[in-house]
């Protein structure tokens, strides 16, 4: 009976260390947003427009339709080279060229 009553506390506390490392991720991720046009060429974590996969596609510096995660309410803060600066929603602007 003792066994069992470890076990079954091993295996409880197996699961409310599962669920809680869930839960911290999800925390994580809601302290993040996409930020458009602050990524350097091939290092976004995803979308870079047309012709593109995702993550590591972007193919210029800044790209304004390729996003990377940033801590939330930073992006439109990023101070960028010739006062560019970061959006929540996609840019037109530092397209590769076709």
């Amino acid at each position: 009976m003792t066994k069992m009553i470890l076990s079954a506390a091993v295996v409880a506390g197996a699961v409310a260390t599962a669920l809680s490392g869930l839960s911290t991720q999800a925390v994580a991720q809601d302290a993040k947003e996409k930020c458009y046009g602050v990524s350097l060429a091939g290092k976004n974590d995803c979308k870079a427009g047309p012709g593109t996969t995702c993550a590591g596609t972007s193919k210029v510096d800044y790209q304004g339709n390729a996003w990377t995660l940033v801590p939330k309410g930073t992006c439109t803060e990023m101070k960028l080279p010739d006062g560019r600066v970061g959006s929540l929603t996609e840019l037109t602007r530092d397209l590769p060229k076709s």
